[in-house]
């Protein structure tokens, strides 16, 4: 067992994506094997010790950042099986916590197969995506991390070890599961007494549905259950071809009215990602990229999986959706070859960069959201986003995943009164989000910096069924303490 406690070692845990300053931790612990992870953990309430799981920094919410206790790394469990082929179109690989996802998914693509999930940063760790249920553009077609998770092996934060394949722990008609640890030890809770939001991405609080996978109460639990130290990811073979193309639009009505053609099947397409940048984000693009058409009010990147059979027909539809649409056809950019889609990925990536440069200069953070709602609600949602910052002359930019109903919006403040300012408009986006039926994170998770706001999704009530849950599995709240759940609520809510 690795450990660290001199200040050069710890800093770079007490840090992620979320600005958040106040960070500190007496060591870092790096175990090498799973054994050495449950072994830390079962003298874990002896000592006592309490643990912060650090994924690989790259987490927007402050969730890998301790606020006194130790630091359990898993960089250092990061093995990557062989693809595993299953005769039936799919295969599975193995892989551990710490193993990088842009590692994995060239692993499977260099055998053939393909991992779905792509959260945009690649240089997180597979355990972290797992513990968050990420997600990201190809969520639209494929959906979250959830959906390709056949087994994990999950540390208890008592030490016990679960291998948990899907399927073989279901909650009964009364919501309660019931299974037995490797040492004989019986385990029996109900499930949350809650409903999930109707939106087709959601990733805040602990899953819950009947007659659900125990699985899927781990997944998305951001580490406060258990450590998932292993997983089966499942694979699907790798699409044949790729269309990759970004359509500019010079009205927004334009715009949305091809994001719905695209959205239904009977269309004629089936597209794996749809994602937005309003007029805003394509101001910034234009810093970088001179071909960006400056009249446009907004931009739509669209990705469809074909065959080379099915080529020429998908090109002849999607033309003919955007010539519909009015679409500005001439300055879009199609790319249907590899070395251009990664010059389109880079231009899609590079929005995040010109705006942290930008904010560099004003010496100010900015706001960002995270909401979704139902898809029948999220043209209402949008035009609130848009009305509130006009009408407080903010700089701000919306994109992400039209598709999913799950836009970002970045507030950039140009002075400390500006992001006071935007830090109260941000609560008035969690409130219309939830009045909308909606959730407080989709993808990003909750981590310390948006606990509060999940009381106001799920209430009192609903945060207590999560400490019933936690207190369950975790007696001694050993795990990620003040991640997801308020930190008030474990101090007081009653076994």
């Amino acid at each position: 067992m690795i450990y660290k406690h001199d200040p050069a070692s710890i800093k770079g845990f007490l840090e992620d994506t979320s600005n958040l300053k106040s960070g500190h931790t007496p060591g870092v612990f790096f175990p090498e094997t799973v054994d050495e992870l449950a072994g830390l953990l079962k003298g874990a309430a002896k000592e006592p010790r309490t643990f912060t799981i650090a994924g690989n920094g790259t987490g927007t919410t402050g969730g890998r950042i301790p606020l006194g206790d130790y630091v359990i790394s898993t960089q250092k469990l990061d093995r990557i099986g062989e693809p595993v082929p299953l005769g039936d179109e799919t295969a599975y690989i193995t892989v551990q916590a710490g193993a990088l996802l842009e590692t994995i998914q060239k692993t499977v693509e260099q055998a053939g197969w393909f991992y779905p999930p792509d959260p945009t940063e690649k240089l997180c760790f597979i355990g972290s995506t797992i513990a968050n249920n990420s997600s990201g553009a190809r969520s639209f077609k494929y959906g979250a991390t959830r959906k390709h998770i056949a087994r994990i092996l999950v540390v208890l934060p008592q030490g016990d070890l679960l291998d948990l394949s899907r399927g073989s722990c279901l909650a009964d008609e009364k919501g309660l599961f019931r299974f037995s640890l490797p040492e004989g030890k019986e385990i029996s809770f109900k499930r949350p007494e809650y409903r999930m939001p109707e939106t087709s991405k959601h990733n805040a609080g602990y899953f819950s549905e009947e007659g659900m996978d125990l699985i899927d109460l781990f997944i998305g639990s951001e580490g406060t259950l258990g450590i998932i130290a292993e997983a089966d990811l499942m694979l699907i073979p790798l699409p044949e071809t790729i269309i990759s193309c970004l359509v500019y639009f010079r009205n927004i009505e334009d715009l949305f009215l091809f994001v719905s053609l695209l959205k239904n099947p009977e269309k004629g397409l089936s597209p794996r990602a749809i994602e937005f940048f309003d007029h805003h984000s394509l101001e910034f693009l234009s810093a970088k990229y001179s071909d960006v058409p400056l009249n446009s009010e907004g931009a739509i990147f669209f990705e469809q999986e074909t065959t080379s059979e099915r080529k020429e027909n998908d090109l002849d539809t999607l033309f003919s959706r955007m010539e519909s649409c009015n679409a500005m056809t001439d300055e879009s950019w199609l790319a249907l070859d590899r070395n251009e889609q990664e010059r389109l990925r880079e231009f899609r990536h590079a929005l995040p960069l010109l705006v942290n440069d930008w904010l560099s200069r004003q010496h100010e953070s900015k706001i960002s959201t995270d909401m979704a709602v139902p898809e029948r609600a999220f043209r209402e949602l949008f035009d609130f986003y848009r009305a509130s910052c006009e009408r407080q002359g903010f700089v701000y930019i919306i994109f992400g995943h039209i598709g999913n109903a799950h836009v970002h919006l970045n507030i950039l403040p140009r002075n400390r009164e500006e992001f006071l300012l935007a830090k109260v408009l941000y609560r008035e986006f969690v409130g219309k989000a939830l009045q909308l039926g909606g959730t407080v994170s989709a993808e990003h998770g909750i981590g310390k910096l948006k606990a509060e706001y999940l009381v106001g999704m799920y209430h009192e009530s609903g945060i207590r069924e999560m400490v019933r849950v936690k207190k369950c599995l975790d007696p001694f709240l050993v795990l990620n303490r003040g991640n997801l759940i308020p930190a008030a609520y474990l101090e007081t809510e009653n076994d």
